[in-house]
């Protein structure tokens, strides 16, 4: 990898950092200055891939069944509701934004503001008609994380937030944090989550190297790789596909001697305004992107990734 030309390359992006792990190691570090490195900040949207680590450590530990459960175990009002297909909806609907809400997060119904600004923001979204049956289409919808975040308080007993600390967040070393919570003192699960850079890093090293962090393992072998795979296609028009609160998309490798072109797999957290983490697993490697600038629909931000740091990588 030439550290330089991505130094040079990154310097007027005004990044807030740029952090890459191959093998194991740091092999790029960049700060917009001194204070980024320990400041925490907002990751926005990464917040639903904590979730699902979460929800899949509370499968682990027997707290909540199966993701072929029904949504309606911890809601009931979903078996009440007079559309009867809300009963069919599933945690994995739930993990994979197929539950079938008719949902625009933001422009046109506005969903999200509205729920933000309702007094039970749970209770507005299982309130919400289905626009398709679930399992069938994916709606992004931040509400869908706050069920999620809800079904977690009612399996474990204890907060979100306290469930990261003693589960994630401990094992991991992560000490500085903030999570916003709702009306109702639920931590907010598709948002709301501020962290360091490095610790960032450490989720997506954790990933990696599947689910084992210094020998322990935190998350189970067989919920990362099903947390991560493909399920269902974005909804247009964000490419590829998504798993359980993780994005997947592959690069475009060079044509192989037979004349058929490879793609290198990948999969990542995603949140506004540019806050990323890249899980690489075929060359080992991990890329965190944060940022702070937001951009007009007429100025949209550089994919820093597919443009400058992919096309390095598989050099290296």
């Amino acid at each position: 990898m030439n550290l330089m030309t991505l130094t040079a390359v990154i310097a007027p992006l005004h990044l807030r950092s740029c952090l890459i792990s191959l093998q194991g190691e740091l092999k790029f570090e960049y700060y917009r200055n001194d204070s980024t490195a320990t400041e925490i900040a907002k990751i926005n949207s990464c917040t639903k891939s904590i979730l699902s680590s979460l929800i899949c450590i509370a499968m682990d530990q027997g707290l909540l069944p199966e993701s072929s459960s029904k949504a309606a175990e911890f809601f009931p009002q979903l078996g009440r509701d007079t559309d009867k297909r809300k009963q069919e909806i599933t945690i994995e609907h739930l993990l994979t934004l197929s539950a079938g809400f008719r949902w625009t997060e933001f422009g046109g119904q506005n969903s999200f503001p509205k729920m933000t600004r309702s007094p039970n923001w749970v209770k507005y979204v299982l309130e919400q008609p289905l626009a398709h049956d679930p399992g069938t289409h994916m709606e992004y919808n931040s509400g869908i994380s706050q069920m999620l975040s809800a079904i977690l308080v009612q399996a474990s007993g204890i907060s979100t937030a306290q469930f990261a600390e003693q589960f994630l967040f401990g094992p991991l070393g992560i000490e500085k944090y903030h999570w916003e919570t709702d009306p109702q003192g639920i931590h907010t699960g598709g948002f709301g989550l501020q962290l360091r850079p490095n610790d960032l890093l450490k989720f997506g090293e954790l990933f990696l190297h599947g689910g084992v962090w210094e020998k322990k393992q935190v998350i189970s072998h067989k919920w990362v790789a099903r947390s991560t795979a493909p399920v269902i296609l974005a909804e247009p028009p964000r490419r590829g596909g998504y798993g359980w609160h993780w994005w997947t998309d592959s690069f475009p490798l060079t044509a192989t001697d037979g004349g058929l072109p490879t793609a290198m797999d990948y999969y990542y957290a995603r949140g506004y305004a540019g806050q990323y983490v890249y899980v690489l697993p075929e060359i080992e490697a991990v890329v965190v992107l944060t940022q702070d600038n937001k951009r007009g629909k007429n100025n949209p931000p550089v994919d820093v990734f597919r443009e400058h740091i992919a096309p390095l990588l598989i050099q290296y």
